[in-house]
């Protein structure tokens, strides 16, 4: 099971997801999507807090509105950081974590400690827990599917993008070679035999100067 809530502190509202067990916990590392980020309470056990950003949002660049929501939400989910003051919450891109066959169920590693930043929580504020409370949701989703769906969506996207590029590539080249065509060819219709006979005395009759006259 997932418990999903809801962060209204942004627009629009972000989506926060946490894994009910540590078994939950790994199918969460296993599927997660490029734009999830994970939150943990450093040096203590917690559940595995994830907040799904916007497509192309830096996460970086998180608001502190919303960071202040992961992380009171990571502490109240952590049976020893709940009860604790001025504790310390980690987060990294989902894509940073790193799991191997020496790590029990639950735990992770991360592929670069320098993409790995932290937050200090001084203690639980309960109106924000509270307010995320009254937005769980519990479901049982199947995380495989989800992500291969995603990833198809994402390649059909790819795909169009690409497809859409290899038009407008080839517009401008036929663009640019006509253009090149009728700057080459300026002057085609003065050089044509019937203009040149038009301009030339050789065939005019013999008395052709008498206009002039």
């Amino acid at each position: 099971m997932v418990l999903y809530f809801t962060s209204n502190t942004v627009t629009p509202s972000a989506f926060i997801y946490v894994g009910k067990d540590k078994v939950e916990n790994e199918e969460l590392i296993k599927y997660g999507w490029e734009e999830d980020v994970w939150f943990h309470v450093d040096n203590l056990s917690s559940a595995h807090i994830y907040v799904r950003l916007p497509e192309g949002e830096d996460w970086e660049n998180i608001s502190e509105d919303l960071l202040n929501d992961c992380a009171q939400l990571t502490k109240a989910n952590s049976i020893d950081g709940n009860k604790k003051d001025n504790i310390t919450v980690i987060y990294t891109p989902w894509s940073n974590l790193k799991k191997d066959g020496s790590m029990v169920t639950g735990q992770v590693g991360f592929k670069d400690q320098r993409k790995v930043k932290r937050i200090h929580v001084v203690q639980r504020e309960n109106p924000i827990v509270n307010r995320l409370n009254k937005t769980k949701v519990e479901k049982y989703p199947d995380l495989r599917q989800e992500r291969e769906d995603r990833q198809k969506e994402l390649r059909l996207r790819d795909r169009a993008t690409t497809q859409a590029r290899k038009k407008e590539e080839a517009r401008v080249a036929k663009e640019r070679k006509e253009k090149a065509w009728q700057r080459d060819h300026a002057y085609d219709d003065l050089l044509s035999e019937e203009n040149i006979a038009q301009s030339s005395n050789q065939d005019r009759d013999e008395d052709f100067l008498d206009d002039f006259f």
